[in-house]
């Protein structure tokens, strides 16, 4: 069964031979990854952002979307949104946002497929809409945007939901398994717009991105940050696939649990409390108890690990050990049950 297989039958709860890896090299040493990713390239002739010194020790640059970005000089390689490319909704209608789904940025994408042919294939896509209009409008006017100008805001959704759905179009022309996006939703303790005004404003353009990578026969996989309990249930009745969560016990594990028989979770283990012990039972004893509520049935765990351990001053050995045990007890038997289910 090759990764590519194994991945599907996770997703699908059709008892693959073990839950999902998708780890990279540790010291020298190979891990399982089922899973590769592609995204879009830059045209020719593209020489990429230019940053220019802003005389007050930070350096600027206007992105691809028309936001102006700021960094420190010499400090850290991205930049925060210090401008948005829409600064006033008289300009919402001549906005002309990035060719992102030009495919000509794809003409790599058939030997990626080629070249992993035994790998889960997921298309990266600009996301369901918030994680690129927030920043055309700057974070803090377009949570007031989602209040007083509603209708707006939609328009404003739609015109990155559209480019998404392009991408789902291309991404299964050339043979992807899945989309896969990144919207951060949660602060520690609720979402950032009320759960009624997210039903309102933003859970249309999910249902159609969701049914439009259905139809085409890819899977959807959604990155969110935070406490983000309140948009479970609406997501998984819109056929939402895969939750990538790096908190997942901020969300709760026996919340997750109840849903597990339907989605599938690819997660770390919890990086800002189990993670941060860095007491190795510990960690072992919660990738367990992830694979006892996750994993039970018949698929639905991915287990990874957090991709930048210095960013959140951790060790790399200690995400380590939650991948031997993720490897070592979790392979399912021929009726698709985990031993450690069972005990």
């Amino acid at each position: 069964m090759t990764s590519r297989e194994i991945i599907r039958k996770v997703v699908e709860h059709d008892n693959p031979k073990r839950v999902g890896l998708t780890f990279s090299d540790f010291n020298g040493q190979p891990r399982i990854r089922d899973t590769v990713g592609i995204s879009p390239a830059a045209l020719p002739g593209d020489r990429g952002p230019i940053w220019e010194d802003d005389g007050k020790g930070g350096e600027i640059m206007v992105d691809s979307w028309g936001c102006t970005q700021r960094r420190l000089k010499g400090r850290i390689k991205r930049g925060e949104i210090v401008e948005g490319a829409i600064t006033d909704w008289s300009q919402l209608d001549t906005y002309e946002p990035p060719d992102i789904a030009n495919p000509a940025r794809y003409h790599h994408a058939p030997d990626v497929r080629q070249e992993n042919a035994d790998k889960y294939l997921l298309g990266g896509i600009v996301g369901c809409s918030f994680n690129v209009a927030r920043k055309l409008r700057l974070l803090e006017n377009y949570l007031c945007d989602c209040a007083l100008y509603p209708e707006k805001v939609k328009q404003l959704n739609r015109i990155v939901s559209d480019i998404a759905l392009q991408q789902i179009d291309i991404y299964a022309d050339i043979g992807a398994d899945g989309v896969f996006f990144g919207e951060d939703w949660g602060t520690e303790d609720r979402l950032l717009v009320s759960p009624a005004m997210w039903h309102d404003i933003f859970k249309p353009d999910f249902a159609r991105l969701i049914s439009r990578a259905h139809e085409k026969g890819l899977t959807v996989w959604m990155h969110s940050c935070g406490y983000v309990r309140d948009i479970i249930p609406p997501l998984v009745e819109l056929g939402l696939d895969v939750f990538q969560f790096d908190q997942p016990e901020l969300n709760g594990l026996d919340l997750l649990a109840s849903f597990s028989d339907r989605v599938t979770y690819w997660c770390p283990v919890d990086i800002q409390r189990t993670l941060q012990t860095g007491d190795e039972q510990t960690i072992k004893a919660m990738a367990r108890e992830m694979l006892r509520k996750l994993a039970s049935h018949s698929g639905g765990f991915i287990g990874k690990p957090y991709p930048d351990d210095e960013a959140i001053a951790t060790d790399p050995l200690w995400q380590h050990w939650a991948y031997e045990v993720w490897l070592e007890e979790g392979e399912y038997d021929k009726d698709g049950r985990l031993a450690i289910c069972e005990e």
